[in-house]
């Protein structure tokens, strides 16, 4: 029998529970109702190596343009929509991310050029197995960067929620000793009774056939967490006043996480990934494949932001992606593997209305082995200032080992 019943009124999620309801999951709804706001990380994937210098062009560099005869952003012309839209008199934003313009301006949304991995491996696999493991060249390790600070930072008021994956499985970066869960869709938790309705043994015997194979993490906080959204109700959930994810599974993955964050159940970290980004033909410029795909990221960032409101004072976004594209385009009008790309961070806190990190330059004797953007600022120097100045994190060497991660080479997107 139902012995009380919990309602997350600011989210739309409903929770029953039952007497023998575990007692993690009856901590976790109670820190919801009364729960203080938490910082919290939202890492993006850009899965298939990014082409970071038609996102946030150099169209003051005239070897820019030279080098990619038909794909190059044509310079900014008074905020026209088939050019760059300028950002600070030498770099310029792709058109299709315009939505985002207004966080630039108003300086809550930064660009960190030529990021990445030290590693020069152009394959994707082993790319992004490096930048999630956090361990470049070193196949061996075993959990990821995002569960080593988990792990690292423990909280005593943590839920199992407390790291989230918007994606159908567990990703490297979150894999590790730390409690964690996937879960392909909110929604996907309907209510499904496997012995009825009166089952004698409570929340475990009504759902004890979709905990195998619907969450990834571990022991008890899986079980919790797998009641927990099987009664929810994700589809009473109302985004703010006017605002609208773009429809499609990453918009929707974004939704997701802001439902969650906003429901206090005491997310950290949340993952998401957007794939895609392998253009190696027509890849275009102002319009073409690499546009489309912006076009949704930017209208799913601009929407997630909107949507928080003053919450995202307490958050921060950050886009990864496995490596660049080469500087010269190919035969194909596209590009090939690369080396370095770039990063936006958006959120509270953000040094934005800044392209950050040391930019290398595109002549010939300034490019990684003749053809690449070289990597200035490498991507755990990036997380590292996240963690660090969001995240409080006090120990990166256990969060990347091997790697001295030091302030003097933070890339300076969190204000001290």
């Amino acid at each position: 029998m139902v012995s009380r019943r919990f309602f997350l009124k600011s989210s739309g999620l409903a929770l029953v529970a039952f007497g023998a309801a575990p007692r993690a999951l009856v901590r976790s709804v109670y820190a919801a109702e009364g729960a203080t706001r938490r910082k919290t990380l939202v890492v993006v994937f850009q899965r298939g190596a990014m082409d970071g210098l038609n996102v946030v062009a150099p169209y003051g560099d005239p070897i820019y343009r030279r080098f990619r005869p038909t794909i190059a952003l044509p310079a900014p012309r008074g905020g026209a929509k088939d050019a760059a839209l300028d950002l600070d008199g030498y770099f310029g934003l792709h058109p299709s991310l315009e939505p985002l313009l207004p966080l630039w301006k108003e300086g809550t949304l930064a660009a960190v050029q030529a990021v990445g991995s030290p590693d020069p491996t152009r394959s994707h696999f082993d790319a992004q197995d490096f930048m999630e493991s956090g361990t470049p060249g070193v196949k061996s390790t075993e959990d990821g960067w995002i569960n080593r600070h988990l792990q690292c930072a423990s909280a005593v008021d943590s839920t199992p929620f407390r790291a989230v994956s918007l994606t159908p499985t567990l990703p490297r970066s979150l894999a590790g000793r730390a409690p964690a869960v996937a879960m392909n869709s909110i929604r996907e938790f309907d209510l499904r009774p496997s012995a009825g309705p009166r089952v004698a043994s409570g929340f475990e015997g009504m759902y004890e056939g979709a905990v195998k194979d619907a969450l990834h993490g571990t022991g008890q906080e899986t079980f919790d967490a797998i009641q927990f959204l099987k009664k929810s109700d994700p589809a009473r959930y109302a985004p703010a006043a006017g605002v609208e994810y773009p429809r499609g599974r990453y918009g929707d993955s974004l939704k997701q996480v802001a439902q969650l964050i906003k429901a206090d159940v005491g997310v950290e970290v949340a993952f998401t990934e957007i794939g895609g980004w392998d253009h190696h033909a027509a890849e275009g410029g102002v319009q073409g494949q690499l546009a489309q795909r912006l076009r949704e990221l930017g209208l799913s960032l601009a929407a997630f932001e909107k949507d928080l409101g003053d919450r995202m004072q307490d958050v921060v976004v950050v886009t990864l992606t496995e490596f660049g594209r080469t500087v010269h385009e190919n035969g194909n009008r596209g590009t090939d593997h690369g080396h370095a790309s770039i990063s936006l961070v958006m959120g509270g806190g953000v040094r934005g209305g800044k392209v950050q990190g040391r930019w290398p330059g595109l002549e010939e004797r300034s490019l990684y082995e003749a053809r690449d953007l070289a990597v200035t600022t490498d991507f755990r120097d990036l997380l590292g200032e996240l963690l660090t100045r969001h995240l409080s994190d006090r120990d990166l060497t256990k969060v990347f080992p091997g790697y001295a991660a030091s302030a003097s080479r933070f890339p300076g997107v969190m204000r001290a």
